[in-house]
Order: C-alpha cells, then structure tokens, then sequence
C-alpha cells in the first residue's frame, strides 16, 4: 500500500474504557489514520471528544448514522476504508448492518450482537457484500497462543482428549452496577446485554480460545448458570462441559464474582502424548507436559518457536509483551487483509489469522446455547447454530 489504511470509530468517547485500547492498538504498527468517530451517544461527550483526539469538527459526527453516511459520500482518496465499533453489545447490530450495506468494512467488539439471529444476519450480509469483519478477540492474538495452536496442529500431542478452561474475574462480587459502575450496569442489564452476563461477557472468550487452540468444535453442552449476587439481573457466574468433534469432552468456567481475581483466564489442554497450559496473565510463558518426559517451559520471543508465534512477537525474548501487542496483532492482519484487497492481491495465511463474523455466529450460538441448557432439565443440549 501506499497509504495507511483509513479508521472511523462508533463510540470510545473520553468517558469509555475499550476505545482507548483499540486506538492504541490499531495505532502501534503505523498502517492506519484515525480519521473520523461518533464517539458517544451524547452529543457534547462526542464533540469534546473529537476534540481531545484532534479529529477535524467536520469528521466528529453526533450519531453514527451522520457518519456513515457522509463518509460514504466522500472521494474515494478521503474516504475511511473501515469502521470500529466499541459501543456496548445491544448497539452492535444497527451500525455494524448499516456500515456494510455502505460498502465498509468492520470491526467489532464482542459478542457480535444481541442474538444468534442478528449474527447470522450480519453473517449474511458478509457474504453478500464481500467485505471483511473482524471480531476482537483478544486472546487469540497472543503468541503464545499461537504457539499452542500450531503445536496442536502438528500433532505434538496427539489426538487431543481435553479441554479445560476457566476465566474467574471478581469484579462483580458485589452489586457495583448500583454503585455507579457504568460497565457493570449495562453488561448486567438483559436489554443492553442480551440473554447472558458472566457467559456472554467472557464465557464467549473462553470458548473461542478454546476452539481456536484446540482446532476443535463444541458440539455439545451442559450448562449450570448461576447469579450468585441477589439483586442481579443476568448470570454473574456458570460451568459448563462440553464436547467437541472429535468425540473429545472439556470444562468451561467463567465466574464475574471470583472474589479476589483480576483477569485470570487460564486454558489447559491434553493430548495423548502430553499436553499444554497458558496463563493470560503469564503470556509471554507457554508450559507444555508429556507423557514419558520432563515438562518444558516455552517462552515468547525465542528462535524455536513456530513462524506463525514469530510473525504475532513484537520484542526480543525477556522484555513483557501483552493486552496491547495481542490487541494489535489482530488489527495488523486484520488491516493486512483489507490492504490486499484493495491492492487485489491475494492475503497471506498470516495475515488471514484473526476472527470474524463465523467467530462470530458460533459466539452467539455458545451464548444461547448455554441459556437454554441451563434452563432445561435435559442434560445435553447440541451445539445448534
């Protein structure tokens, strides 16, 4: 290319935590302009936060359906080549829907929608236009996870038996949304959430990594979801098992009122040579088991890893890389791909390596699926999508 490829963003105004980090994030390789938001959906939080981020008053917008609309009518060599969407999830669908139907690319926080139904209507609408949409799951973009997928993938260990993953978070152990936590008040509310909080929230995380390191598909579950803290309106906590394609069964744990805990999303995995554990974290640090010898202790940066671990490490053995980095490897092959597109070039396996909108539709699909086992008194429901 031999331009940066051109950014809007729909919310991640002054007053909200995700914005800032997906600007940092789209910001550390230098292939991308900010160029234009509706940054809040109060009107003088979204002028003053053009401000704040020097974008031009022409291109601060006060709703996104303004943006949108008027980016779309610019020349071509102004014109954003793709929208960000950081607003919470029951204002992902219209703006996401909108973008495409304007021949914009998108990303998108997760969970892609509101309901399985609004995912595979956006889903559709991929297919239709051709356009790329990438789902920020973050974790994905480790490369220490990474690491793990291509070993996996290798048949290091064998046919893979197990799964198990857990993400404990204790931040919602007790009833903040009423204390004026303007995050937990809205992930807690089933009309800006939708059907799930703690499992919709990060239970989706938790699932996707674990189909992505695995190489897997759940196909099955039994959920038990559980809120612990009266007064909450969604579940704060839940297990579930599964199974997967390959006949192999798991656990999933995610829990918001894990008192104590930070963001302690942890995934084991086990073949029948040996098997894996990463630490989200410990990132940098991927410790692999076997069978008939010693354990090891791989870590990031080092000339023994896969090329796909190499391609997602940004700094030498020994120096912390985490959130952020992660963050932006799924914004570089993300923008990557949109760049050979518009070249017309073909995109490289590498840069391909990022989630989208199927991510997306299984997410939406692991969210209903739970709800609904959970409460059923059958005790296994299929992976339906």
């Amino acid at each position: 290319m031999t331009r940066k490829i051109r950014m809007g963003m729909i919310g991640g105004g002054k007053d909200a935590f995700i914005g800032a980090v997906h600007r940092i994030a789209a910001n550390i390789d230098g292939q991308v302009e900010f160029c234009c938001g509706a940054l809040s959906v109060n009107p003088e939080v979204a002028r003053e936060s053009g401000k704040m981020l020097f974008l031009p008053e022409d291109r601060t917008y006060e709703n996104y359906e303004d943006m949108i609309r008027k980016e779309s009518e610019l020349p071509a060599d102004q014109r954003i080549d793709f929208i960000t969407i950081v607003t919470p999830n029951f204002a992902h669908f219209a703006p996401a829907m909108m973008a495409l139907d304007h021949g914009f690319n998108v990303v998108i926080e997760k969970p892609i929608a509101l309901s399985l139904d609004e995912a595979k209507q956006l889903q559709q609408k991929v297919e239709e236009t051709g356009l790329i949409l990438c789902l920020t799951h973050t974790y994905s973009g480790y490369p220490m996870v990474k690491q793990a997928r291509e070993m996996v993938k290798e048949g290091k260990f064998g046919a893979i038996r197990k799964v198990i993953v857990e993400y404990p978070q204790g931040w919602l152990s007790t009833l903040t949304e009423r204390e004026g936590n303007a995050g937990a008040a809205w992930r807690t509310d089933p009309s800006k959430s939708g059907k799930s909080g703690c499992m919709g929230d990060i239970g989706t995380h938790a699932a996707q990594l674990a189909e992505y390191i695995s190489g897997l598909k759940i196909t099955k579950l039994c959920a038990d979801l559980n809120i612990v803290v009266p007064g909450r309106g969604l579940d704060d906590d839940g297990n579930v098992l599964l199974k997967f394609d390959n006949g192999s069964n798991g656990v999933l744990i995610a829990s918001q009122i894990a008192a104590g805990e930070e963001n302690a999303l942890k995934i084991k995995i086990y073949g029948e040579k040996g098997g894996l554990e990463w630490h989200q974290m410990e990132p940098n640090t991927l410790l692999v088991k076997w069978l008939d010898a010693p354990a090891q202790v791989y870590r990031a940066g080092q000339a023994y890893l896969s090329d796909l671990a190499k391609h997602n490490t940004r700094v030498p053995g020994g120096h912390p890389e985490g959130y952020l980095e992660a963050f932006a490897n799924i914004y570089r092959n993300f923008t990557s791909t949109v760049s050979a597109k518009i070249e017309g070039t073909t995109p490289t396996e590498a840069m391909l390596d990022f989630p989208r909108v199927e991510d997306g539709v299984r997410g939406m699909a692991f969210i209903e699926n739970v709800v609904a086992s959970s409460q059923s008194d059958q005790k296994w429901f299929d992976f339906n999508l």
